[in-house]
């Protein structure tokens, strides 16, 4: 057998362990099952195995193989414009649309977990090789703990408190709370919309978190989980019933108009706390050098 050969498996099998843990189908149905889990795993496990290649490959300076790493960059930039574009054409068949950044965001959150394989399966192969079997476990653990850290990111509850408000109807004007959502000119949307609707404050936490919530693709963002969780009360064709999100501009609250199938504003509320912050609705400014300039 070669001096290799056991350091080369224990790395592709933890790769492979390290994607199948970041593998994670939800409320969102992204990968769909069983053909797009099918297609993420294959791709973890050719991640994990250039992973495992690429040392033995240095320690023997078969420098020719390590462009494969190179090439590999490539093919998982690739993927993620596929995923990109895949989800842009699926999500005009949605009632309530992810919206152009979330997409954006999962198909970086694909990109970048191909490359926490590849970091697993590196590490695993190299302690294997210098320290031994026990010791490249031990690593390989330890770094499965820093992919399930680095795969998950803040949540909305991190950054803004959520609590149930009001739906009022003032004549053809509807309100969450205090804040003017639109303006429904049919008796019969303004029925539906009293009898179906429910509204939701998200209270930001300080002035980054204003920013952040107040970004419209964060706010589609919070219409789509809610929309995918619990149904739309809507059909196509119908622009008054669709849920809307708009912004005090005084304080910088967020008024949710939600028409869900099932009405629960508890459980409504757990999954609004959830909803995942898109990393390009961040904004932390930092302080300005107030000598600058002079």
């Amino acid at each position: 057998m070669h001096d290799y050969t056991i350091p080369v498996v224990l790395g592709v099998t933890f790769g492979t362990i390290a994607r199948l843990m970041m593998m994670r189908t939800d409320y969102r149905q992204y990968p769909t099952y069983p053909q797009g889990r099918i297609i993420h795993i294959t791709l973890g496990f050719m991640a994990a195995s250039i992973g495992a290649v690429a040392i033995p490959s240095i320690l023997s300076s078969n420098w020719a193989a390590v462009t494969f790493l190179g090439l590999a960059a490539q093919q998982f930039r690739d993927v993620r414009n596929m995923e990109r574009n895949s989800l842009q054409q699926l999500d005009s068949m949605e009632l309530v649309p992810r919206g152009a950044s979330y997409i954006e965001g999962i198909a970086q959150a694909f990109e970048g977990r191909n490359y926490l394989v590849m970091f697993t399966s590196i590490v695993t192969t190299l302690v294997a090789i210098e320290l031994g079997m026990i010791w490249a476990v031990a690593a390989a653990l330890v770094t499965l703990v820093i992919d399930k850290r680095k795969m998950t990111g803040k949540e909305l509850a991190d950054i803004a408190d959520i609590e149930e408000a009001s739906v009022r109807i003032e004549g053809p004007n509807v309100y969450v709370d205090t804040i003017y959502i639109m303006n429904i000119g049919l008796k019969a949307d303004r029925k539906l919309i009293a009898e179906r609707g429910i509204g939701m404050i998200v209270k930001p936490k300080n002035f980054n978190s204003i920013v952040t919530v107040a970004n419209l693709g964060q706010r589609q963002a919070m219409l789509h989980d809610i929309s995918a969780v619990f149904g739309v009360y809507r059909d196509s064709g119908e622009p008054a019933l669709v849920p809307l999100a708009k912004r005090d501009m005084n304080d910088g609250r967020i008024g949710l108009l939600l028409l869900p199938q099932q009405k629960d504003a508890d459980k409504i509320k757990r999954v609004l706390q959830r909803v995942l912050v898109l990393d390009s609705a961040i904004r932390l400014p930092g302080e300005a050098d107030k000598t600058a300039g002079r």
